[in-house]
């Protein structure tokens, strides 16, 4: 009896949850690792942490001013389909679908997963099958209530957000207790250039800005946003300050418990962490650190599924996937469809594996999205827009991601030809189905017959009132 749409329901508090949610999760458990491993020393690992905080604030605020020029939701997608048009943007949506965004889910999963079960079976490790299953019921666990309520989405997103935050404190306060007593062993020698490797340097970046990622989420749900044009740069600004501030402090605690081969060998640097400096807390900070994880899995749900109802709304994604449930007005298709892939990479994926795999062609697309803000203020000077940041930061940061993504090929060769490859074959699906339109005889029929017979399971509509 009621319209069918996406309502407005995120405010400024639960878009700043949403941010917090995305960014503090499994990146900082498990990163300082594979910045570590790669930057060579502590003092390098530590520079590498500040530059990719100072980094991300930048494609923070160049996708705060896209937010207030484009007003579709979407992300990265529609910044690129509007600026750089159709071909890089269907690309983006098939690497994202088939390469980034499963890997990207399988690894936080495995997170989850890998800390849940740490109490249970230290001082050794959890068996492998228990850490797949344990992440999969989780992220099952979050699939259902993303397809069940937006409401209980984004509430579960604000508690969790204070569980991070509460995790980051009780690996913050010991360390700097510790650090205050004189406890600096681990920071002599800080930056020995000996083990300095510069081709290696492209993959602590990556590990490093897979920690902070999220920063971009609200930009997904520009359309469910509450006063957008306000709270989408105050979000950003106010979480990613906050996430700076939280991860420099952290791994500062970290370096002063562990020294540099204990990081390096340490399955979950977090637990590793506890064990020596709060044994008390040993089976609590485990578990708050899966929660994180948990809360990042919700956000990475809430926010692509609008990539995929958008793209279907634009034409270059099945139309079965831009249409809402009729009762609890969610994207429920769009929901639901990642999880046979990220079922898949969970199974059979490693998680610094996959880190490699997937971080090529997400930094790739986000400096075209980026760069696409400096073309769209080529191209409409006469666009008022209600912020807007100095032209030095989309072009430092656009500059910068593609440097990497350029340098990664020497660092990486096997896992960035891999996400080249996925990338590029996209480019045969959208010149015959979507540039084209060249279809089998039969093909239009049977994904009319299809679309019908799941609209009717899934009880789904297309939305019937323009937000945008």
């Amino acid at each position: 009896e009621e319209a069918i749409f996406l309502r407005k329901k995120i405010t400024l508090l639960r878009a700043f949850s949403l941010l917090i949610g995305s960014m503090v999760g499994s990146g900082i458990f498990i990163s300082p690792k594979g910045v570590l491993k790669n930057s060579g020393s502590v003092g390098f690992s530590l520079i590498v942490w500040f530059a990719c905080g100072l980094l991300s604030m930048f494609g923070a605020l160049s996708y705060a001013e896209l937010g207030t020029r484009i007003t579709k939701s979407g992300g990265h997608y529609i910044y690129i389909l509007e600026t750089l048009g159709p071909l890089p943007s269907f690309l983006f949506l098939w690497a994202e679908f088939f390469a980034i965004r499963p890997a990207n889910s399988a690894v936080v999963s495995l997170a989850f997963g890998r800390y849940m079960l740490e109490p249970f079976f230290a001082p050794c490790a959890a068996p492998v099958p228990a850490v797949k299953l344990v992440s999969l019921l989780g992220y099952y666990t979050v699939l259902t209530l993303n397809s069940w309520s937006v409401t209980w989405s984004a509430r579960l997103q604000t508690a969790l957000s204070i569980v991070k935050l509460l995790a980051l404190a009780l690996i913050i306060v010991p360390g700097m207790m510790l650090l205050a007593q004189g406890h600096t062993e681990n920071f002599q020698n800080a930056f020995d250039r000996q083990s300095l490797v510069l081709d290696k340097l492209p993959l602590a970046f990556y590990a490093g800005m897979f920690a902070y990622s999220g920063w971009f989420q609200a930009s997904f749900v520009r359309e469910e946003l509450v006063r957008p044009e306000r709270n989408i740069p105050l979000a950003v600004i106010i979480s990613v300050i906050t996430v700076i501030v939280g991860y420099m402090l952290t791994n500062v605690s970290y370096y002063t418990v562990l020294a540099t081969q204990d990081v390096l060998a340490s399955p979950a640097v977090a637990v590793s962490f506890v064990q020596r400096a709060f044994k008390s807390l040993i089976s609590v900070v485990p578990v708050l650190v899966a929660l994180s994880c948990f809360g990042t899995m919700n956000g990475g749900i809430f926010t692509f599924s609008r990539t995929l109802f958008v793209a279907s709304r634009e034409g270059q994604w099945p139309p079965l996937f831009s249409m809402i449930h009729i009762r609890r007005h969610t994207p429920l298709p769009a929901v639901m469809l990642m999880f046979p892939l990220v079922t898949a990479m969970v199974c059979i994926g490693d998680i610094y594996h996959l880190l490699n795999f997937f971080s090529f062609s997400r930094w790739l697309f986000i400096g075209l999205a980026t760069l696409g803000l400096i073309v769209h203020r080529h191209r409409h000077p006469e666009l008022h827009s209600p912020f807007k940041v100095p032209l030095f930061v989309p072009i430092s940061f656009t500059l910068i991601c593609l440097f990497t993504v350029a340098m990664s090929f020497y660092s990486d060769p096997v896992s960035i030809s891999i996400g080249c490859t996925t990338v590029l074959s996209g480019f045969p699906v959208y010149y015959l189905i979507i540039h084209r339109q060249i279809f089998l005889p039969f093909f239009p029929t049977l994904s009319d017959y299809l679309t019908h017979k799941l609209q009717l399971l899934l009880e789904v509509v297309q939305q019937e009132i323009k937000t945008y």
